[in-house]
């Protein structure tokens, strides 16, 4: 499949140990499984290996839950360049410039509009449930 032939295509690369592995869209076209696979086989290389990885992609969702810092480009310059948390609180002037936020960004705004008192931070879904369990504590406290 398209997914066993990415996954092999990294693994040969990974397999010559480069100290900087550059992925552009490393997961377009797969299913869920094997999104995760791939993420999970590049994060266990960095950490094995102390290489450098940039990841180039457009799902913010993927973003949010494998990486530890995002640069975003705009027009060839920085716009922003910090932890997804951050950067992902600014979602709007993302989307502004053909970006977005991962999808509980969404959600965390929406609860937060409703009067659910959450923090405006979480970008993966445990980091989402927490808070909102988090908040619903603190409401019924």
């Amino acid at each position: 499949s398209g997914g066993q032939k990415r996954r092999a295509a990294i693994a040969g690369i990974m397999a010559m140990r480069p100290e900087v592995l550059v992925l552009d869209e490393p997961s377009a076209g797969l299913d869920p499984a094997g999104k995760k696979s791939i993420f999970e086989g590049i994060r266990n290389y960095a950490e094995a290996t102390g290489a450098a990885v940039i990841i180039v992609s457009h799902s913010m969702d993927d973003v949010a839950e494998y990486v530890d810092r995002i640069i975003v480009m705009n027009k060839g310059k920085v716009m922003y360049d910090d932890d997804p948390n951050v950067v992902f609180m600014h979602y709007r002037e993302l989307e502004e410039v053909g970006l977005g936020a991962p999808q509980v960004t969404y959600i965390i705004k929406a609860l937060k509009d409703k009067g659910l008192p959450v923090n405006e931070g979480p970008t993966t879904v445990d980091e989402a449930a927490d808070e909102i369990m988090r908040a619903l504590q603190q409401r019924n406290a």
